[in-house]
């Protein structure tokens, strides 16, 4: 054979192999994503992260083989906002909810929906072609506003309460809608279940049980623990013989039981053959709670970082994060790189093939799968805690940005800057701004710089002096 004609048989066996490689990958199904999100989750409160007196077995498990992340943070330092950065892709400067109320005037506070014109993370991935579908605590919409609910907000399968009848007592119903718009309605009863999320995930297992599997699955698993509000269990027995106060048995049991839930929903998909082509996600929305009489320093559940929830210090934002995926993400792995709720829509995007996202975060997929990652310039975080029966001198406008190693923190608009070091004072103990006036400009810049004006949180650049919550002119 001619050197010419090995030339060309070399060609034409590269085509067939690209053609092969081709349709190989076009006839592969895209991977399940199953979003996992605890509620008030402390840093500190897996096994995995340090926990030694809560037992969480299956999720160190999750740990264990797949990549555990030492710096992921949340959106915000409370539930809403936080969801909104998670939902959009967008940081707290650009997001439509900075906080759990928004202000109308006249005095009115309420709650603030997503905008019916941005995309969201559940609308994108099934614009990829995916299933979707949701359970849980959504806190993005208008309770007077179907339209603005998950289930038509890009879920093809969505439950959540229902609002005119949640928190009486300790039972309340919560809306099913299934494809089509078709709904029922289930009934929660505390004495039924062992928890409000093992209630949740006999209804999500029902589901999976029902599906046809035609496409892949983006499931969000929004669970309610160990947030205070529904701390009530039918389990007596578990820790009791650890002599704690209930308050603090209980809240950890509820996290032991949620680990339990999670197990149960492995166990499903691992039944169903689902779980090797699933990439799974496990994140809190923000800090550990100090609420209805437990001290979140009872179990460390900050990890020893500084603050919780509602701080943007730390402990307020930075999560547990754990990523699995077979046969992509390396067993008990380690990852240091600088990670929020803003990428996660971005890197969702990236794993369903689909077109590249628009906002502020970056995909971390590379960095799951040990390739080159793309780091962020910084971090931005702001929130107003002002709203319903909240009122603090400065509105609660809080503020704070991550640059490398470099934190800066500022409570209310018009205050000093706290500067703090993370590399060499990672639990935020000295203000070392007077000592680096330069960077402390630079960081003054990025606070002033990173984000949009909204009429909705007035605070968010106002000192005290100049914001009135009865003269505003605002308009939903």
């Amino acid at each position: 054979m001619s050197n010419l004609s090995r030339q060309r048989a070399g060609v034409v066996l590269t085509g067939i192999v690209m053609a092969v490689c081709l349709v190989a990958s076009a006839s592969a199904k895209a991977p399940n994503i199953v979003l996992l999100l605890a509620d008030d989750l402390g840093y500190g409160e897996l096994g995995s992260y340090g926990q030694e007196a809560i037992e969480t077995p299956v999720l160190d498990g999750l740990a264990a083989t797949g990549m555990r992340f030492t710096n992921f943070y949340a959106g915000a330092a409370v539930c809403a906002p936080s969801r909104s950065v998670l939902m959009t892709g967008k940081h707290g400067g650009h997001a439509t909810v900075r906080g759990n109320s928004g202000y109308y005037g006249g005095g009115k506070w309420s709650r603030v929906p997503l905008r019916k014109d941005e995309e969201t993370l559940a609308e994108m991935l099934k614009r990829s072609g995916y299933e979707t579908a949701f359970i849980g605590k959504w806190h993005l919409d208008d309770p007077d506003d179907p339209t603005t609910w998950a289930f038509a907000r890009g879920f093809d399968f969505a439950v959540q309460p229902n609002w005119p009848s949640r928190f009486e007592g300790y039972s309340y119903d919560e809306d099913i809608h299934y494809f089509g718009n078709k709904e029922r309605s289930v009934t929660y009863d505390w004495r039924e279940n062992d928890c409000i999320d093992s209630f949740r995930t006999d209804l999500i297992l029902e589901y999976l049980d029902g599906r046809t599997r035609e496409k892949p699955l983006f499931l969000f698993m929004s669970y309610r623990t160990p947030h205070t509000r529904e701390n009530v269990i039918r389990d007596r027995e578990m820790y009791a013989d650890c002599g704690w106060k209930e308050v603090d048995r209980r809240h950890a049991a509820r996290i032991t039981m949620l680990d339990q839930q999670v197990g149960r929903l492995l166990a499903k998909l691992e039944e169903q053959g689902e779980l090797d082509n699933t990439l799974i996600l496990f994140v809190s929305d923000n800090g550990p709670h100090s609420e209805g009489g437990h001290d979140y320093r009872f179990f460390d559940s900050s990890g020893g970082l500084r603050g919780y929830k509602r701080d943007l210090y730390e402990g307020g934002i930075r999560v547990p994060a754990i990523a699995v995926w077979k046969d992509h993400i390396k067993e008990g792995s380690l990852s240091t790189h600088l990670a929020a709720f803003c990428d996660i829509m971005a890197t969702f995007s990236e794993v369903s093939g689909g077109s590249p996202v628009i906002g502020d975060g970056i995909s971390f997929m590379p960095e799951m799968l040990g390739q080159p990652q793309k780091s962020h310039e910084y971090l931005y975080w702001e929130l107003q805690l002002d709203g319903w029966n909240r009122r603090l001198s400065d509105g609660g406008f809080r503020q704070a940005v991550r640059k490398g190693d470099w934190k800066a923190v500022r409570y209310g608009a018009g205050s000093a800057i706290e500067l703090y070091d993370l590399g060499s004072d990672p639990f935020e103990t000295t203000d070392v701004a007077s000592a680096h006036p330069l960077v402390v400009t630079e960081m003054a810049a990025i606070l002033n710089e990173a984000r949009t004006p909204s009429p909705l949180y007035p605070f968010a650049g106002l000192p005290q002096s100049q914001a009135s919550r009865d003269t505003f002119n605002l308009v939903r």
